[in-house]
């Protein structure tokens, strides 16, 4: 049995550390994506048993990324290889140059991702009833791969209906990004793909993407977010959670965060405050909160529970370089319960 599967592309990150992408002699090499991102943590944090489906030009940076995502621990058995014409011309594999900000200067990132070969998946190209026989307990996507191209939105909505037909739990995840979008429609493309993809889902993280007329399109203060959960609840009738991380950045370097969930049976329910939190890198930090989310409701411990797993998990991959999970569970249950930084012998 496998726990959870997600689709999505996994790149290769070059991070140069405390400098600058355009200074940089030097870079250090991870492996993330937004999609990916969870399936890992699941599998190193939390100890789930968990697979990505992708494709990759099968050429010495495909075979990179693999041997990262091995080390990770997560099946792939799934990854699609697809032949490499040597210098890219059709296929290629995505590169994602990222700084993490310092004081006033934000993160910055830089992708590299077009023509990629995951982009380049139709339907039809997976066979998602074998996929999902297996058995499987839970299957994520979300708008990252959707915005790759304008198959993988079909791609994406072959492989959650599949989900559903096998009694899959499917979570999906908006996660915009503007970069994907421009020049195909931006802003008001991607909102109507993640209308379509996310009326699949029984779980959405990052639902506030769903708020307004169009993602990125409004500001939300605390006080707003409950009613702006509902207007998205009155969108997806068949939703049995919505999940959001809260962000607020006084700088690049300390965070006010937070997190909410929604549900029918529960109301609103909120993650532990954490305000001030000193942050060394936030990328990923969204993804974390999602790993955290799904390992509580997977393991029966209720939404409340589960939002704070989601909470803590993220507040510590922020403490860690990379896109990709450092944790441990007992320094997320020590984290739920209280726990400092306070040095552990």
């Amino acid at each position: 049995m496998t726990d959870v599967i997600a689709l999505g592309e996994v790149m290769l990150r070059f991070d140069p550390g405390e400098g600058r992408i355009s200074t940089a002699r030097s870079f250090h090499v991870w492996e993330g994506g937004g999609e990916y991102n969870v399936v890992r943590s699941l599998r190193r944090c939390f100890g789930l048993r968990t697979a990505v489906v992708t494709a990759l030009a099968d050429n010495a940076v495909g075979r990179l990324v693999e041997d990262l995502v091995l080390q990770g621990g997560v099946d792939t058995s799934l990854i699609r290889w697809v032949p490499d014409d040597g210098i890219g011309r059709s296929v290629r594999n995505g590169l994602n140059f990222v700084e993490r900000g310092y004081g006033i200067r934000g993160a910055l990132g830089v992708s590299d991702r077009a023509n990629t070969a995951v982009s380049q998946l139709r339907k039809g190209d997976v066979d998602w009833d074998a996929v999902f026989s297996g058995p499987v307990r839970w299957f994520h996507t979300g708008g990252v791969f959707a915005g790759l191209s304008d198959t993988t939105v079909d791609v994406a909505d072959e492989a959650m209906a599949a989900a559903r037909r096998h009694g899959v739990t499917v979570s999906y995840d908006p996660n915009y990004r503007p970069s994907l979008w421009a020049g195909r429609g931006g802003a008001d493309r991607a909102r109507e793909a993640d209308l379509r993809l996310a009326r699949h889902a029984d779980v959405v993280v990052g639902a506030l993407g769903l708020a307004g007329s169009r993602p990125g399109a409004c500001r939300l203060t605390a006080d707003e977010v409950p009613d702006a959960l509902t207007e998205v609840a009155g969108l997806l009738p068949g939703v049995s959670v919505l999940a959001t991380t809260l962000r607020e950045v006084p700088s690049a370097g300390v965070n006010d965060w937070s997190a909410v969930a929604w549900s029918p049976g529960t109301g609103l329910v909120t993650g532990p405050q954490m305000p001030g939190l000193h942050v060394l890198d936030r990328i990923g930090s969204g993804d974390g909160f999602a790993a955290g989310l799904v390992y509580g409701l997977l393991t029966g411990a209720g939404l409340e529970q589960a939002v704070a797993y989601g909470t803590a998990h993220g507040a510590l991959v922020m403490t860690t370089p990379g896109d990709v999970s450092m944790a441990t569970l007992a320094e997320v249950e020590a984290l739920v319960a209280g726990g400092s930084a306070h040095v552990r012998r």
